[in-house]
């Protein structure tokens, strides 16, 4: 018997199936946004994380592809993909895959750690010194040099969808701007493609091996254009930040898991909001 859809569930599910079923109830998402497995050999309760190469583009290319169903050409997709130092092809070679079933209407750089020398800021009499902020996985390597950043891919079905650059802007350091540019009507400039989202301290064990802050799912929905969302979809939900970034903005989700362990904790973070 199939499960009827309802929203702002986590289902334990498959996403390939989940997708289906909601094409078959006519549940349509206007925003999707997920981070999969990244086939880097991470730890995860019920995923092999260590799929021949091959199999596992050819996985993500029908998620791609069964996602593109449940989507209207005002839909977009927000696909999160690292690599690793040793792989960094990985998120190309994903977005290859996408390439097939999508445009590719914008790429932002999600910035984790930053240092900027005090020479390089500029004029600001605030900043007194240099800049070192956020974290990243150390690496024991003299070949690769650390990660501070992966990639967001903004696929849209004709790279047509107009987005709110505003709703996640930024004030203007330099305040002659206001009113000197055409857009510079108020003190709000657009934040650009690159997005510095700092990791939480992990002071515990991690109960999810790649989750990510709630605020890149957060950004990418106001992005869209929070009036424009009916339906958010995350068919990798792990232990749930979409779907506590849609509860925060008032927005309806629905997401797809296969680990019941990672559920219960989405399912406790949401409750406790």
């Amino acid at each position: 018997m199939n499960t009827q859809l309802k929203l702002n569930n986590i289902y334990k599910m498959d996403c390939i199936k989940g997708t289906k079923l909601m094409k078959k109830q006519s549940l349509f998402a206007d925003v999707i946004v997920t981070s999969p497995p990244y086939n880097i050999g991470k730890k995860y309760n019920k995923y092999n994380d260590e799929k021949p190469r091959i199999a596992y583009l050819d996985w993500m290319e029908d998620v791609a592809e069964q996602c593109k169903e449940i989507m209207t050409d005002q839909s977009s997709f927000f696909l999160n993909v690292g690599g690793k130092p040793s792989d960094m092809w990985i998120p190309f070679d994903i977005a290859q895959r996408f390439r097939k079933k999508f445009v590719l209407q914008n790429v932002i750089h999600w910035i984790k750690s930053i240092s900027i020398p005090k020479e390089d800021v500029g004029n600001y009499p605030n900043i007194k010194g240099d800049i070192s902020v956020g974290h990243y996985k150390p690496v024991n390597s003299d070949r690769y040099m650390n990660s501070c950043h992966e990639l967001i891919f903004h696929f849209t079905k004709k790279g047509e969808v107009n987005v709110d650059k505003l709703a996640i802007g930024v004030p203007y350091q330099d305040k002659s701007n206001i009113g000197r540019w055409k857009m510079a009507k108020d003190d709000l400039r657009p934040r650009g493609n690159t997005w510095f989202i700092p990791y939480e301290t992990i002071k515990k064990s991690r109960p999810h091996p790649t989750v990510f802050p709630e605020k890149l799912p957060e950004m990418c929905l106001k992005l869209h254009g929070l009036k424009k969302i009916r339906l958010a979809m995350d068919p990798f939900m792990g232990i749930g930040s979409s779907a506590i970034a849609c509860k925060k903005l008032n927005l309806d989700f629905i997401g797809f898991e296969i680990d019941k362990s990672y559920i219960d904790i989405a399912s406790k973070r949401l409750a406790e909001i």
